[in-house]
């Protein structure tokens, strides 16, 4: 068996280190050497008026950076301002480079490098670096800057109550709106760069003493292990990273919602904020959670069962109605009433095809009609959708290719496939249903139960940074159930996940509920 080595990288820029020359020639050579046919990488050369003249020069990325701040709170101070500093600053060679850094640049941040290959970097990452004649180090200028989205509703997750702001495709914004929400040093944020020529920056965020400090060390090792060439979304991260190989449901979550990652990382879970992704990662995952929707937790806890009820109720028919309307058209009639069976065979006299080939044909002519939906312009996407289906629809049912029932099923099991708040999840129900379907029209009911046992069996397998998928149903966890298939009141859940938390279990106090005023009208 032949052995892999180490995977050769194709990176063009050098990765040992190199330091900085004292020689302005050699520098400036150096990087356009680095950046040759880099048309959006922009040089500017100048001169410091000292008493000694000293050629200097920057370098930045055109779009990723501000121009007004590298014109007014760089250049413009380095080439006017060392005229006016006192008398007592005199300025040499070997000391401009202190006093521009600690006198003249007015930005928050700065810092500075010795070496070639750091300054291409941060220049990479959006910042201005000043080079100076004579000088081995380099000064690098926070200006980042250029056009960036918004915070914004979200889309993919929209909510009648609650918070309106959504993440967007910047990392530092993200991670401000979950700092924003947690006023507390204990929230920890480590940086990574993954992808050898993309370079993209992750964030692993997580509370001090809520998470699993082993979960914690499991997720950074796996980011460690990541060795590609690219990472352009979260999705990357989430197929390198997740327990198994192949896995037909989603083993990491994701959300547009800080809301929901904020409390997320109150349970003890992590958060894995990818630049350029507006879907930060949530792990562990369990199926559970990939039901629940941050809107549970802004309605009384009535409702908010009511609605998790009706959503596992519609999980059920959006993966069981086909097949059980096979099953009981194709072997078991007899647990049919009367009526409806003469209805159902006066609708589907003269019909050519079984009605295991009608429900499919309907299923993958509406599986065509959403994906068309998705595609298309969102001003005429739905149209096309809505219309195609009813048009469609109708027009088969009059031709005589499928009966009205097969058409009520299909737009039913649709309907409730829309409740499932995940979408990666509502996508393996999707596929889920057709192999139902598949073996409803070949064992009927048995065939239903057989494809019920594996799936239950796969899922009792499945493992999300080696938290049981299933939890808290298998293994069976009592205390939480409490925010499972139901939503207890918030002042009844006094504790956290216990498999996805740390020492510290506690939520709040006791006897934190309401509390009716006595007689006298004082406060119990």
């Amino acid at each position: 068996m032949v052995k892999k080595g180490p995977r050769k990288t194709t990176d063009q820029q050098p990765t040992e280190k190199r330091p900085l020359s004292a020689s302005y020639e050699d520098n400036l050579q150096a990087l356009r050497q680095v950046f040759d046919l880099c048309a959006d990488i922009l040089f500017r050369e100048f001169i410091i008026n000292t008493e000694h003249t000293i050629r200097a020069f920057v370098v930045y990325v055109a779009g990723l950076t501000d121009y007004e701040m590298i014109s007014d709170h760089l250049l413009k101070t380095v080439m006017q301002e060392t005229v006016t500093l006192p008398s007592s600053v005199h300025i040499t060679r070997s000391n401009i480079l202190k006093i521009i850094n600690e006198r003249l640049i007015n930005l928050a941040e700065t810092n500075t490098t010795s070496d070639l290959i750091e300054l291409v970097k941060k220049v990479l990452e959006g910042n201005t670096a000043l080079v100076l004649d004579g000088s081995t180090t380099a000064i690098i200028a926070g200006v980042r800057g250029g056009e960036s989205r918004a915070v914004s509703e979200p889309d993919t997750e929209p909510g009648v109550r609650g918070p309106k702001d959504g993440f967007v495709e910047s990392i530092d914004t993200n991670l401000s709106l979950i700092r924003r929400r947690l006023k507390t040093s204990r929230l920890k944020t480590e940086r990574f760069h993954v992808g050898l020529l993309t370079k993209t920056k992750l964030a692993v965020c997580y509370i001090e003493g809520i998470a699993n400090d082993k979960i914690v060390q499991e997720v950074k090792q796996r980011i460690g292990r990541i060795n590609v060439d690219s990472i352009l979304s979260g999705n990357h991260i989430e197929e390198l990273i997740m327990d198994e190989r192949i896995s037909l449901f989603p083993l990491v979550q994701y959300t547009e919602r800080p809301d929901k990652a904020t409390a997320s990382l109150l349970e003890g879970r992590i958060i894995i904020l990818v630049d350029n992704s507006p879907m930060p990662l949530i792990v562990p995952v369990t199926f559970i959670s990939l039901l629940q929707a941050a809107e549970d937790y802004y309605n009384n806890t009535v409702f908010g069962t009511m609605t998790r009820l009706l959503r596992f109720f519609a999980l059920n028919i959006a993966m069981l109605l086909p097949a059980m309307t096979v099953a009981a058209f194709s072997f078991h009639l007899e647990l049919l009433p009367t009526s409806l069976i003469n209805t159902v065979a006066g609708a589907r006299q003269g019909l050519p095809l079984p009605i295991v080939f009608e429900i499919l044909f309907i299923e993958f002519a509406f599986e065509l009609l959403r994906e068309a939906g998705v595609r298309l312009p969102k001003t005429i996407g739905q149209a096309i959708s809505t219309v195609g289906g009813l048009v469609i629809g109708q027009s088969a049912v009059t031709a005589g290719l499928v009966s009205p029932i097969s058409v009520i099923v299909v737009a039913i099991t649709a309907i409730a496939s829309f409740t499932i708040p995940n979408y990666a999840a509502g996508t393996a129900i999707r596929i889920l249903r057709f192999v139902l379907i598949i073996l409803a029209g070949i064992l009927g009911g048995v065939g239903i139960i057989l494809g019920l046992m594996v799936i239950l069996t796969y899922l009792c397998g499945l493992r999300s940074f080696g938290i049981p998928y299933l939890l808290p149903l298998a293994p069976l966890s009592l205390r939480d159930l409490k925010d499972s298939m139901v939503r207890m009141p918030l002042w009844a859940m006094q504790k956290r996940p216990q498999l996805f938390s740390a020492g510290n279990l506690d939520r709040q106090d006791p006897d934190q509920g309401p509390q009716k005023p006595d007689q006298g009208g004082q406060g119990s």
